[in-house]
């Protein structure tokens, strides 16, 4: 039984085909559980978690339709395929207008399921828990196991005082990890504070950050503590750290060293005791280089440094993060939650992202203001796509984007050749190898691609 291909639910009063289709699934690499029935179902889901449930319509007590209600109304991203010997066009389309992902009839042609079967599974990107319902990563919503190993090192470094650096484009998720850290140290009851030094200017981000005595300067009418003194015993959290101005840097260091700061206007120091975590989507090794950070502030900075994937690279995670914002979206303007129809959820999984996570948001926020039915359609995911203009990118981060898409590609149509992708990019090997490490692409990845079509 390989688990790893997905878990279902198969849910059928006739023992028969029931036995069937399990050994036609099992055969074809699928962990299976079965129920006879509609409340036997109910029970198996209260204490597992399936990626798929696969029912018959017509069963006596709950029907497939109410099966599926009860599912929906708990467990809205998890998919649903109904089979039934009676089914009708007008079934199909008021059962896949309620949510339910596909409709079969039987008898039905083996290769058929399992092409529903394989489809439903890679657009839900699996319902199954990701491993942890602790409360310190409540708030990132993953099964990706490249974030599963990004928060499982933000686990182990919260238990220290040492600074995290935090690398990741614009709307990875930045913030949201810096509190998880925060909230699995032992300073979790004490402040988190949050600046985003790029949006500050630099005579105000002084004053923010240091405080400043009375009459400092014009309009200082009072004392200011700022932001390390009011996070006292706390975090706090220097966003995009890399825009930060050189002449601050040096005293943001001195800081850091003598564990102590100066408010501006002050001759007296206050000692301080806070954790810093910052963050940044430049490529600081460049700024060092070119003269625009300072190379002490940085190691003082990244004594462990985490970096966040793009969405694009955790793409199983979007029908979770779809459902996850619907949920958030619906409850915030007391509007009913809605489902994405398979076409719209398809549109959605296979985007490039280049906003990412904030990007995905901005799009289910807008089709869920449009949506006039329960399910949101294909169409309106487009329209939210080509719309959302709020999230320019820089260009370092598109020419990322293009250089991930066009290996994948080249990988894709060699069957991860290296020696012929290479000679396609008109690159040599060397080269080429080191784009691919830079995109963690394996070529080991590509082959079944090749020889499966």
């Amino acid at each position: 039984m390989n688990e790893s291909k997905g878990k279902i639910l198969l849910v059928d009063d006739d023992k028969d085909l029931l036995k069937l289709i399990s050994l036609r699934l099992t055969a074809s690499g699928y962990a299976v559980q079965t129920a006879e029935s509609g409340e036997q179902a109910l029970a198996q889901l209260a204490v597992s978690r399936p990626q798929l449930v696969i029912t018959d319509l017509r069963m006596d007590g709950m029907d497939g339709m109410a099966l599926f209600e009860r599912i929906h109304g708990n467990m809205p991203t998890l998919p649903v395929i109904i089979l039934t010997a009676h089914g009708t066009i007008p079934d199909a389309v008021a059962a896949t207008q309620r949510g339910v992902f596909g409709f079969l009839t039987k008898p039905f042609d083996g290769k058929d399921l399992l092409t529903q079967v394989d489809h439903a599974l890679r657009l839900s990107g699996g319902v199954a828990a990701s491993g942890s319902s602790e409360a310190w990563r409540a708030a990132i919503v993953t099964r990706s196991q490249r974030m599963e190993e990004v928060l499982r090192q933000a686990k182990l470094v919260a238990a220290s005082d040492a600074s995290v650096l935090i690398f990741g484009a614009s709307g990875t998720g930045k913030e949201l990890m810096a509190q998880a850290i925060h909230q699995a140290s032992s300073r979790a009851k004490k402040s988190f504070l949050a600046v985003n030094c790029a949006a500050i200017p630099e005579n105000l981000l002084e004053s923010e950050l240091f405080g400043h005595a009375k009459g400092a300067f014009s309009g200082a009418v009072t004392a200011h503590r700022g932001l390390f003194q009011a996070a006292q015993g706390g975090t706090l959290f220097l966003d995009e750290i890399g825009d930060m101005p050189l002449a601050l840097q040096a005293k943001l260091l001195r800081a850091l060293q003598d564990r102590a700061v100066r408010p501006v206007g002050s001759t007296e120091s206050v000692a301080i005791d806070v954790r810093i975590l910052s963050a940044t989507n430049h490529d600081l090794s460049e700024n060092i280089r070119n003269g625009s950070f300072r190379a002490d502030l940085f190691y003082r900075l990244n004594v462990v440094s985490l970096t966040l994937p793009l969405l694009a690279d955790r793409s199983e995670d979007i029908p979770m993060l779809c459902a996850h914002f619907v949920e958030q979206i619906a409850a915030r303007s007391n509007k009913p939650a809605r489902t994405f129809a398979p076409e719209a959820l398809e549109l959605l999984v296979n985007g490039s992202w280049p906003g990412n996570v904030r990007q995905l948001f901005n799009v289910v926020e807008q089709s869920m203001a449009l949506a006039t039915s329960p399910v949101i359609p294909a169409s309106l995911v487009q329209q939210a796509l080509h719309d959302d203009n709020s999230l320019m990118v820089s260009l370092d981060e598109a020419r990322r984007a293009f250089e991930h898409d066009f290996l994948v590609r080249l990988l894709k149509s060699t069957g991860g050749n290296v020696a012929q992708a290479s000679r396609m990019a008109q690159r040599n090997r060397t080269e080429f190898y080191k784009l691919l490490q830079r995109h963690n692409l394996s070529p080991a990845l590509f082959k079944d691609d090749k020889q499966a079509t």
